[in-house]
């Protein structure tokens, strides 16, 4: 065989299945940090004018570029575009949390308007404490957030003068408020 034919022979040769994974996963990248997210590719066929452009089409090819996808095992997004920067496993959870979160009617609340207010204590009554003012009627609608702290409780609040009202009428001492 002269060099041109085993040139010609080795421009014909599908792509391995590996190669063919590289190709997708770099595609699907590429199109994920232009676009944000895939927004083309849905089945193998769609990796098609790709691999036609640099191997000559034939049907061994397109069972290469299947086998590649299938063992990808790539999870799809709710308009079945394959996704490429996470696991199933990832979306499972993903979809259990927005789930979760919608059932609780969630919300998204910026603390950037809101007052921290911190009560010092020692750290042992901290979740008593805690706990007390969660149930209690006086505390309710006067934080959005109740943390326990290494010193003590913060708290975040869009209604700081009725917080510091209520807690300065149950603590002994007001001086450092």
């Amino acid at each position: 065989m002269d060099s041109l034919s085993q040139e010609r022979h080795v421009l014909r040769k599908n792509p391995s299945r590996e190669k063919c994974q590289q190709v997708i996963r770099r595609i699907l990248m590429t199109e994920t940090l232009e676009r944000g997210k895939n927004e083309h590719f849905k089945s193998a066929t769609d990796f098609l004018g790709y691999f036609e452009s640099l191997y000559p089409a034939s049907p061994s090819l397109t069972k290469q570029i299947q086998r590649a996808v299938k063992a990808m095992d790539l999870p799809k997004d709710e308009d079945g575009f394959f996704i490429i920067n996470k696991t199933k496993e990832q979306i499972n959870q993903e979809e259990e949390i927005a789930r979760l979160l919608s059932v609780a009617n969630a919300k998204g609340k910026s603390l950037k308007e809101m007052t921290p207010v911190f009560i010092s204590m020692e750290e042992a009554y901290a979740p008593g404490i805690m706990k007390l003012i969660s149930q209690s009627v006086s505390f309710k609608d006067k934080y959005e957030v109740m943390v326990q702290t290494h010193e003590g409780i913060l708290f975040y609040t869009d209604n700081e003068e009725q917080l510091r009202y209520v807690l300065d009428s149950v603590m002994p001492d007001n001086n450092d408020n």
